[in-house]
């Protein structure tokens, strides 16, 4: 088992389950019969041909080897994995985003492959949705959404459409061969990878030094970049493991409007919103710092200037972080969302010359103090780096369909940490801006009535650049 694999298996307790997951909403074709979910249900489980990916478990004995190495199952339990739901009277979203929270709180079965499928019917108008989380150790949240994507169809006359776990595996490189081929354990593979990968980024990571000190004299000589440093909140804190998820989606055209008018990036304009969103709920609860918030926002490596080689070298899968201000001391949203983008670009101007490499090496300290937050009183007595993680992951530009329904939805279910209790994930789909937050419900009250603050926010900025 790779270590990047591992990290979230040894990272997981009772508090802090370390899944991704997603939830959709499917109209039914107009021609759709009373058992058109049933019938969803039954290609769900309609095959043994199951992704590889999706019979990976962590090895026996669990306690002292399952966070080593993979093990397979060679059947898939369906009744377990993808089940059966319906929502109670009145059936509304909200019902359904209750049902939601309270699957997303439980942890996964290492004695199973590590997913879960709910199939839900019952909404009062008419639609379903289908709820799945995967853990963390088998697969990243962009991947997921590519995943689920490969699922649907653009034709909505298709009737040919698998679920992600019945979709076929893509070509594996060697060493997941000759781990698939041992059990999930394969040393000298492994090994093999390692030594290639450290010779081949040697030369980056050595001048990840110098680069960081001009980076630290840079952000001593001017106040311009934002410091892994931000202010103690209500959300900055030990969490339980309970969650609370909340939902919306936006109109895109809305934002970019926005966008174009102040001669900003729709990211900027969604770094507004959430930062309008937490400034009106922190006042709401009296836990305003006076200080501004920051946000950790995934950022792609092709923010490099001048691209090049390094660029198509290490691929456009990786992300690097910065640190964005979001200004939540300033009261008009119009100077918040200036600030935001100012503090956007300066963080990117950065990273510019480093290498893909080095943004992730850089990135990585950063983030470094996460990996302490399970010490005792670390949360408690520390700064945070950052406030809140804000992720935007790009979704499908065109409508898409399961076999006849179209997709009317879909919303990121991510992870909430020690320290940061609340993560805000959004994801792009055809003309719309899917939200999903996902929080500490013992820590974040009333989590949902961030929604209303998020459409005050952009109304807000509707207002002031037309």
């Amino acid at each position: 088992m790779p270590p990047t694999d591992s990290m979230f298996l040894l990272a997981e307790s009772r508090e802090h389950p370390m899944h991704v997951g997603g939830l959709q909403l499917f109209e039914p074709p107009a021609d759709a019969g009373p058992n058109f979910v049933r019938e969803v249900l039954e290609r769900y489980r309609s095959s043994d041909n199951v992704n590889p990916l999706f019979r990976k478990r962590p090895a026996e004995p669990v306690g002292a080897v399952g966070s080593t190495w993979w093990t397979h199952d060679e059947s898939i339990d369906f009744d377990y994995h993808v089940r059966h739901s319906a929502l109670p009277e009145p059936r509304r979203i909200r019902e359904l985003l209750q049902a939601t929270s309270l699957w997303h709180s439980s942890l996964l079965d290492r004695h199973r492959p590590l997913w879960e499928c709910h199939v839900v019917e019952g909404l009062q108008d008419g639609r379903f949705a289908v709820y799945t989380k995967v853990h963390h150790s088998l697969i990243d949240g962009v991947s997921a959404a590519r995943l689920m994507q490969r699922s649907l169809s653009t034709d909505p006359d298709a009737d040919d459409c698998l679920p992600p776990w019945l979709q076929p595996a893509r070509k594996r490189d060697k060493a997941d061969d000759d781990a698939a081929a041992t059990g999930g354990f394969a040393p000298l593979a492994l090994a093999k990878s390692l030594v290639g990968a450290a010779g081949g980024v040697a030369g980056d990571l050595a001048g990840l030094l110098p680069a960081s000190a001009r980076i630290a004299m840079e952000a001593i000589g001017s106040n311009d970049l934002t410091l892994p440093r931000a202010p103690r909140t209500m959300f900055n804190v030990p969490i339980g493991g309970a969650r609370r998820f909340a939902a919306q989606s936006w109109e895109i055209e809305r934002i970019r409007r926005v966008a174009k008018s102040s001669a900003t990036t729709m990211n900027d304009v969604v770094l507004a919103m959430v930062s309008g969103a937490l400034r009106d709920y922190l006042i709401e609860n009296n836990a305003l710092p006076d200080d501004p918030m920051t946000a950790m926002v995934p950022v792609s490596l092709s923010l490099r200037s001048g691209g090049g080689a390094d660029g198509g070298r290490d691929g456009g899968n990786q992300v690097g972080v910065i640190i964005v201000n979001l200004a939540t001391d300033r009261e008009n949203g119009s100077t918040r969302l200036e600030e935001i983008a100012y503090s956007s670009r300066q963080a990117k101007r950065i990273l510019g010359d480093l290498t893909p490499t080095q943004i992730l090496a850089f990135s990585a300290l950063q983030m470094l103090p996460l990996a302490f937050t399970p010490v005792p009183g670390f949360v408690k007595y520390t700064h945070p780096p950052f406030n809140v993680i804000v992720s935007n992951v790009p979704g499908p530009s065109e409508e898409l369909y399961f076999n006849g329904a179209r997709m009317d939805g879909s919303y990121p279910v991510s992870i909430a940490l020690d320290g940061q209790a609340i993560n805000i994930t959004l994801t792009s789909r055809a003309g719309y801006l899917d939200v999903g937050i996902i929080g500490c419900r013992r820590t974040v009250p009333h989590l949902q009535r961030l929604l209303l603050h998020l459409e005050s926010a952009l109304s807000e900025l509707e207002t002031s650049w037309g």
